[in-house]
């Protein structure tokens, strides 16, 4: 084969590989729609006869056999039920758009696969539904990274984040659309995709090629627009050298973010080390027109007054976030909004 059948065969199959995935959305879309709309009529049927429950399920298992023998599987009661439950949980529901705030009517487009919304049903409050919908809408997750980021707590861990004056809507929306450092900053960061067990002694090179070898699951914990540019990045200041862990780039924010890796607790040393690589790229590496860099420092375990005192009030720059290892429970989570709740009253 010659190089120009090569370039050919690359192209048609790389058209052809297109056009599948568009078939195939495209498909799943007219699905779910679908799916909607029969949830609809289920549902319309009962209300205009008054159904008692005893007669709706019998009424179910009629339409179930009788929707099996036309066309075949997908038509289990258990699979209507959930058709039913996906109308009457997204017929007045309400979402932010992409372009604004503004709340959509049931005739949107339904972006996610018939998965994704079986899973979302099951998520009782409103906001964080509605947020897991966006998230996996705008970042294309599958079906399994939902399930993983719903298990490690994403939208408690932005709660717990940023909702320290009761502004959560506010502030969930900036994570939807961030434009300062701190809206893309997490605390805690759950890696428990790394390998890594509690008990474990491990050093921080050992941390940091778990991170390398786990790379594309690294930047989805991380959030919205980051790139990889490298790790161990060496600079020489008075003919000493320095090296930076790891180093990304924020295309949304248009900066770098430096990333310190601590397997213990966090020191002042350590924030005045991340203060310095951050002068260090927004002195010699960053251009006029990109913003401050951002420096993270990765820690085992943190005290937040340390961190307030060793830092300036007005600091925009620099984060000492923690890691976990391991995906908490809802509760304890919710445990930790509580206790941060009460602190912010405390010291206000």
């Amino acid at each position: 084969m010659t190089l120009q059948t090569k370039d050919l065969f690359q192209n048609i199959k790389t058209l052809l590989h297109s056009a599948r995935n568009q078939v195939v959305r495209a498909v799943n879309t007219t699905m779910v729609q679908t799916y909607f709309e029969i949830g609809r009529l289920i549902v319309e049927h009962e209300q205009q006869g008054n159904v008692k429950a005893e007669y709706g399920a019998e009424t179910l298992q009629t339409l179930s056999d009788q929707l099996a023998s036309e066309f075949g599987k997908g038509f289990s009661v258990t699979n209507l039920k959930q058709m039913r439950t996906f109308y009457l949980t997204y017929q007045k529901c309400q979402t932010l758009s992409d372009e604004s705030q503004k709340s959509e009517t049931v005739s949107r487009k339904f972006n996610l696969s018939w998965s994704h919304y079986i899973k979302l049903m099951r998520i009782s409050r409103l906001e964080e539904r509605q947020f897991y919908e966006i998230e996996a809408s705008k970042n294309n997750w599958s079906f399994r990274e939902l399930e993983r980021q719903f298990d490690s707590a994403l939208y408690e861990r932005i709660v717990l984040s940023r909702d320290k004056k009761g502004v959560l809507a506010d502030n969930l929306q900036k994570y939807h659309t961030p434009q300062k450092p701190e809206d893309v900053v997490k605390d805690p960061y759950i890696l428990e995709f790394l390998g890594l067990k509690e008990e474990h002694r491990y050093s921080e090179s050992e941390l940091e090629q778990a991170i390398i070898d786990k790379i594309e699951h690294f930047l989805l914990e991380l959030g919205k627009g980051f790139a990889f540019v490298g790790r161990q990045q060496r600079f020489t200041f008075s003919e000493k050298h320095f090296f930076v862990d790891l180093v990304f780039y924020n295309r949304l924010l248009r900066c770098f973010v430096v990333i310190d890796l601590k397997i213990g607790d966090l020191t002042h040393q350590d924030l005045g080390q991340i203060q310095m690589y951050v002068n260090y790229y927004d002195r010699f590496v960053k251009t006029e027109d990109e913003n401050p860099t951002i420096g993270i420092v990765l820690c085992k375990n943190k005290e937040s007054s340390l961190v307030e005192i060793t830092l300036p009030k007005d600091n925009t720059q620099i984060f000492a976030s923690q890691y976990q290892l391991y995906l908490p429970t809802k509760e304890e989570l919710i445990e930790q909004i509580d206790e941060a709740e009460e602190d912010f009253k405390e010291t206000n």
